[in-house]
């Protein structure tokens, strides 16, 4: 059909001569609407009304099943679906029932086929509305929500005119109220100061979304239940937006719930060629996670496609923190597993015209606008015989590649689908010399573990047709693919390749020093599985990317380390102090609780001699006004002793610094009470302390704009400071690696794996309250 007589015959449903001719750019779009125009006018056998061409344009615009356009048609052509209640229930009811025939009486009960709303029911609908909100109507007039009105109308007349409904509430709401006032056209007031302030006051207990808290928190479990997630179930595939339909589709995914009997299969599928960060953490938490609230299962897979990169040590590592965050695979397999059967559908891909041998070289093949392959349309024949001296070593890396037919999401034609590598790989060591890429090798890998919900970052969503057609290409079960933004934070790099810079510029001892975000490194940091756990279930299953501020982290830190790291004392900076009047001939044994605010979580023994020690800060001469601890005429309290010290002597050295105290003690309930209670330490063990701060000095320091300089400029100095001889009571002295402690007014310790007997090192996890500068 020409051109004019396309424009002619769409102006001629209602569409504006502007939205007919952007129609026409559509080829698929176009090409619906005429068919379903040209049988509507068959069918009528006169002009169609602009009600019906309405119908009839979004019809073809939102039916993916072309092969039920005519039936749907018949149906809006003799007005049977009238309105587009029916019409979303009809496309929605042919979506979630491909197979033929359909059945026409349960089609027309469920999509209100020959229902008529009159106009007097919509009348009464909306009138028994108003009555139930007359009162709120009467108060805030035109600033009510409407909306609510129509929502509650169309609950009771499902298969009603949404247009009717909305001129009856505006003719009725007219009625009952008047035209609109002057006080009506202002904008409505703001929420109250004090409910501000309420919000304000809310903690990192809280859901966060990009760096800001948002509200009450659901458990990981609750956000990840059943229906909260508007995920398609096992076996329904078809049902979600973008999926391809086959001729076997049906009978695929009849065969997949045979074998997983509608179990959710998922899998968390990383590269071994690193080590796992903060944002895994999250795909960690939604992979497993989605499967065990929904009594599924869960696959970690290994995607070990690329020798080159991959070492031992990171699959041990790998397993070892899903392990940590408190995960057990169903499975623990490997893309390798399947190498055989990846070649011999990479076989079947050619022999079906879907896929060549290439020689473009990589820097012919790098970005979105490469040149197409010359050797595209090369016989099948060819391309099998060449596949197979691919596979037998016969073509120098580089010099050949196997890609697929198709162009991706991003525009990216062809993609590579394996390549040459005669690095020996670490499982098949020299069996194979070419090794399939991810494009090629995730969604079959899905396709084998008959995955029901693969669960990739944003950036993936790209690669989702392929993924599709891959699949469908080969006419294997296809899983369906769901995004999620990726979790990342502020002040951090989490790059495998800029790491491996911060190693190497002495910036970071390795991949688990305690300033970086790697899993490895929160744990020798001192941070708890829970607390990562919680901080991925706060900042939510959300699918735009998110950037969170370290400090919403470390909340979840404190709030998990409060509840189990009990309590010791440690003084950094020390200052001796002598009791001239100490009440015991030698020194008393002091029970101290593990947690103060319960005690029946136990107690731990300290020893309280004649010499203590106390911090430095905790003295001073010459005290600034509000200085609250031990100072001239001013004593202070030593915690858990039942004792008050008072100064009586400072012992200084040549130089005139302060070298140690001589106090007097007496009991706590024998005078007036001390304004400051202070920690002390008494017959200490010598340990190392790190204190860690922030690592860069810039929220984002791989922002040009914001460091110019690039990160490795952006280090802070002072990101690690150590204390080589703290002094620790000695409840701690049996501390294995990884142990955890809160120093009373210090913060929370971990104990590092770099302590020995008889010399323990203790890692800052976090302090006791956020520093206000980092918020």
């Amino acid at each position: 059909m020409a051109t004019a007589d396309s424009l002619s015959l769409f102006t001629g449903l209602g569409l504006s001569e502007h939205k007919a001719r952007e129609t026409l750019k559509n080829t698929a779009l176009s090409a619906q609407l005429r068919k379903a125009a040209t049988q509507a006018q068959q069918t009528l056998g006169s002009t169609i009304d602009k009600a019906t061409g309405t119908l009839l344009y979004s019809l073809a615009s939102r039916l993916r099943d072309t092969r039920r356009l005519s039936f749907l048609v018949n149906y809006v052509a003799s007005k049977k679906i009238h309105t587009e209640p029916q019409l979303s229930a009809a496309l929605e009811y042919v979506h979630s029932h491909p197979l033929d025939p359909i059945d026409t009486v349960d089609f027309e009960q469920e999509c209100g086929v020959g229902v008529m709303v009159t106009p007097e029911q919509i009348e009464e609908a909306v009138e028994a509305t108003i009555s139930r909100h007359r009162p709120q109507l009467l108060v805030e007039r035109y600033h009510f929500n409407m909306g609510l009105l129509m929502g509650e109308a169309r609950a009771v007349l499902k298969w009603a005119d949404g247009k009717m409904i909305k001129h009856e509430v505006d003719m009725q709401v007219l009625h009952l109220l008047g035209p609109k006032m002057e006080a009506d056209l202002e904008k409505k007031p703001k929420v109250a100061k004090a409910r501000l302030e309420e919000t304000d006051r809310r903690t990192a207990k809280d859901v966060v979304e990009n760096g800001e808290a948002a509200g009450q928190t659901l458990s990981l479990m609750e956000q990840l239940r059943g229906e909260a997630l508007k995920f398609h179930k096992p076996g329904e595939n078809y049902k979600t937006p973008g999926y391809v339909i086959t001729p076997h589709t049906m009978d695929l995914l009849k065969q997949h719930l045979d074998i997983t009997g509608g179990q959710v299969r998922t899998r968390f599928p990383p590269e071994p060629n690193g080590i796992l960060h903060i944002g895994h953490a999250k795909a960690i938490n939604f992979n497993f996670g989605y499967a065990k609230a929904n009594n599924g299962i869960c696959f970690l897979r290994f995607d070990d496609t690329n020798p080159e990169k991959e070492e031992a040590k990171f699959f041990t590592a790998i397993s070892d923190m899903v392990t940590w965050l408190g995960y057990t695979p169903y499975k623990v397999t490997y893309a390798s597993d399947y190498f055989d059967q990846l070649y011999a559908w990479a076989v079947e891909l050619i022999r079906r015209g879907q896929a060549y041998v290439c020689h473009q070289r990589g820097e012919e093949l790098k970005g979105h606008n490469s040149l197409p392959s010359p050797w595209r349309d090369r016989p099948v024949k060819e391309s099998l015989l060449l596949f197979e001296a691919m596979r037998k070593g016969k073509f120098s890396e580089g010099e050949a590649t196997l890609r697929m037919k198709l162009v991706m999401e991003d525009g990216k034609m062809d993609p590579v689908a394996y390549r040459i590598k005669y690095t020996p790989h670490h499982r098949t060591e020299d069996s194979w010399c070419i090794y399939p890429t991810y494009d090629y090798t995730h969604c079959l890998c899905d396709s084998i573990e008959h995955i029901t919900h693969s669960l990739c970052t944003k950036e993936f969503q790209a690669r989702r047709s392929s993924y599709f057609w891959l699949c469908n290409a080969l006419d294997v079960y296809c899983p369906v693919q769901w995004e999620y933004g990726r979790l990342n934070l502020h002040y951090a790099v989490v790059s495998k390749r800029k790491i491996l810079q911060l190693v190497a510029a002495g910036a970071v001892r390795d991949w688990d020093d305690p300033r970086l975000f790697t899993l490895t490194a929160l744990r020798r940091r001192g941070f708890p599985p829970e607390a990562i756990n919680n901080f991925c279930a706060r900042v939510g299953v959300t699918v735009a990317q998110t950037t969170m501020e370290p400090h919403l982290l470390e909340a979840c830190v404190r709030d998990v380390l409060n509840d189990t790291a009990p309590r010791a004392m440690a003084v950094l900076e020390s200052l001796r102090v002598i009791i001239t009047n100490f009440p015991a001939a030698k020194s008393l044994d002091i029970q101290v609780p593990n947690f103060p605010a319960d005690e029946t979580k136990g107690f731990h023994q300290v020893p309280f001699a004649p010499v203590v020690f106390i911090e430095r800060t905790d003295f001073k001469e010459e005290p600034e006004p509000g200085y609250k601890r031990l100072a001239w005429g001013q004593p202070v309290g030593l915690r858990h002793t039942g004792y008050v010290i008072e100064l009586q002597h400072v012992v200084k050295g040549p130089s005139g610094c302060v070298e140690g105290l001589e106090v007097t003690c007496r009991q706590a309930d024998a005078g007036e009470k001390p304004k400051a209670f202070i920690h002390w330490v008494s017959q200490p063990l010598i340990c190392e302390i790190r204190l860690y701060e922030r690592l860069f000095q810039h929220k984002n320091p791989e922002d040009p704009t914001e460091v110019p300089g690039g990160f490795l400029s952006d280090l802070n100095p002072v990101s690690l400071q150590v204390v080589e001889a703290a002094l620790v009571d000695c409840s701690v002295a049996l501390a294995k690696p990884f142990d955890k402690f809160q120093f009373e007014r210090l913060g929370y310790f971990s104990v590092d794996p770099d302590s020995c007997q008889g010399q323990l090192v203790f890692n800052r996890t976090v302090t006791l309250k956020e520093d206000p500068r980092k918020v």
